[in-house]
């Protein structure tokens, strides 16, 4: 059976303040309200609504 290599710890903790930046910077400009208008929007076509 083959081992899984560990990944180093400070890889992990680099992309995890990537993605917490990258949503920071999401919301400040206003992608949140974008995103969840085209969500209403795909959810409401798929049941037959709009």
């Amino acid at each position: 059976m083959k081992q899984k290599k560990e990944v180093p710890y400070w890889i992990s903790l680099i992309l995890l303040l990537a993605a917490v930046a990258s949503c920071i910077f999401g919301l400040y400009s206003g992608e949140a309200k974008i995103v969840y208008g085209k969500a209403v929007k795909i959810c409401m076509e798929c049941i037959g609504i709009g």
